[in-house]
């Protein structure tokens, strides 16, 4: 078995390697966003640089260039035609904004006019038109900021007051080429793939455990290899290890009890058969009689005993099987010797047909009744324990009825019996090993036949229990289908 890294080491090194990715992203994250400050205060200063020289006439600076515009031009521009305008974005989005420069006189107000034509959006400058900023140069900067947030190129045609229309090309400050890297996607999806990675290894971790457990929950069931390999963490490999030596222990164990079991059984062959013997030159018939059935009664015993032990070891391999024609099959038998047993009759199972158009109808049809329930049992197993309860309904009762029923994960066989006297708390407590009834006097056996039953329930991940039905007491053994 390959040993594997230590979970603490692990952990450890994922809650590294987690830390790290963290604060990388949030380093990326982080200065993005302050990039984008910069980038966006830049822009607002620049709305303040634009106003100055609009309004005196001086030069803004190398990144943004100021032109009037012809006759012509500035025509077209008093008549809101912006889009017509020469050398302006295609397509063209029209955005227009009116800024007031000084307290207005009742009929004449100065204001700061604007057109900005992009090649992308109408800019929503309802937020900016809604502020009641005293300075208009403040104003001015909002709206170039409103550009900086948006990747676009855009051109701004403006009048202040009465002066002359002006071209005014700033998309060197807030354009969408000189807008900086947005790194929080990068870094959202750097956290959400660190995030994944951590996830995904503790669910490769867990799932080692998870079908570990699995693999000793069907053990019981299904069989099991001899001892188990699993690759994974340290931890997972010393439970593995653990495990292994407990069932080559269990093993052992059985195997020894078989073995001093069957040995016995075998010494106590000859003498039995030299007390039949001996017992069959007795003159006194009472007497004979009495010594032989108490040598068939130990023989019984030893032989109960053994079966029970080879049920506990339960090496038959499972099998997947028809339990209908197992059910089927077992009460004919019975019948065929003459016993009052039956079984009850059980609805046909109908499939309903998928529509055609030839037909106007669905077509129907009905399942063969050896197809009907199928389960993944050990045989012989599962017959002696069906043959044990239809035992006890005979003993205790007139006669015997078996039913069966499914639904999607379990089958259960039904027996009940006829006149019985005993409750289901009375038998449920004889379930234990050699716990028999009142009536063991007249009533032969040896008390191992309700505890085999429960261990074939046990091993094929069902349970036995008892209730009382409409005629007599009603037993059900309960099993996993697959």
């Amino acid at each position: 078995m390959s040993r594997g890294l230590s979970l603490r080491r692990v952990g450890g090194a994922w809650v590294v390697l987690a830390f790290i990715a963290g604060v990388l992203s949030a380093a990326l994250w982080l200065g993005s966003v302050r990039a984008w400050d910069r980038h966006l205060s830049r822009a607002a200063a620049a709305g303040f640089t634009v106003y100055e020289a609009l309004r005196t006439g001086v030069s803004p600076g190398n990144q943004i260039s100021i032109t009037p515009l012809s006759a012509v031009d500035a025509t077209t521009a008093t008549m809101g035609d912006f889009a017509r305008l020469p050398d302006t974005p295609r397509p063209a989005y029209v955005t227009n904004i009116s800024i007031l420069i000084r307290p207005a006189q009742p009929t004449d107000r100065a204001v700061l006019t604007l057109g900005i034509v992009s090649d992308e959006l109408v800019y929503p400058i309802s937020d900016i038109v809604a502020r009641n900023d005293p300075i208009p140069a403040a104003r001015l900067g909002q709206v170039t900021r409103l550009l900086a947030t948006y990747c676009s190129e855009p051109i701004i045609f403006a009048r202040y007051a009465d002066k002359p229309w002006q071209r005014v090309d700033g998309t060197g400050i807030w354009g969408c080429t000189s807008a900086p890297p947005d790194l929080r996607v990068p870094a959202a999806i750097a956290a959400i793939v660190a995030l994944a990675a951590l996830l995904t290894h503790v669910g490769n971790t867990t799932g080692g455990f998870e079908n570990f457990a699995q693999a000793l929950r069907g053990r019981r069931r299904f069989g099991g290899p001899e001892s188990y390999d699993i690759e994974g963490p340290t931890e997972l490999q010393n439970i593995v290890a653990a495990v292994n030596s407990y069932l080559q222990a269990e093993r052992a164990q059985l195997a020894q009890r078989a073995m001093v079991l069957s040995g016995v059984s075998h010494d106590l062959g000859t003498p039995a058969t030299r007390l039949r013997l001996r017992t069959a030159l007795i003159p006194d018939d009472a007497l004979r009689e009495k010594l032989e059935a108490d040598i068939d009664q130990m023989t019984g015993m030893i032989e109960s005993v053994l079966t029970y032990t080879r049920s506990e070891i339960s090496a038959e391999e499972p099998r997947q099987l028809s339990l209908t024609s197992l059910v089927d099959a077992l009460v004919a038998d019975y019948q065929d010797t003459g016993s009052p047993v039956s079984i009850r009759d059980q609805a046909p199972v109908i499939i309903e047909g998928g529509a055609s158009v030839f037909m106007s109808r669905r077509g129907h049809s009905m399942l063969p009744d050896e197809r009907r329930v199928l389960v993944t049992a050990r045989p012989i197993s599962l017959q002696r324990a069906i043959s044990n309860l239809i035992d006890n309904a005979l003993k205790y009762g007139r006669r015997a009825t078996v039913a069966l029923e499914t639904d999607a994960e379990t089958a259960t066989i039904i027996v009940e019996d006829e006149g019985s006297d005993y409750a289901a708390d009375d038998i449920e407590r004889m379930m234990a090993p050699f716990q028999r009834g009142e009536n063991t006097v007249n009533i032969g056996g040896f008390g191992l036949g309700l505890t085999i039953v429960a261990t074939v329930a046990n091993q094929h991940g069902g349970t036995l229990r008892f209730e009382t039905g409409d005629k007599g007491l009603r037993a059900l053994l309960s099993i996993q289908r697959n």
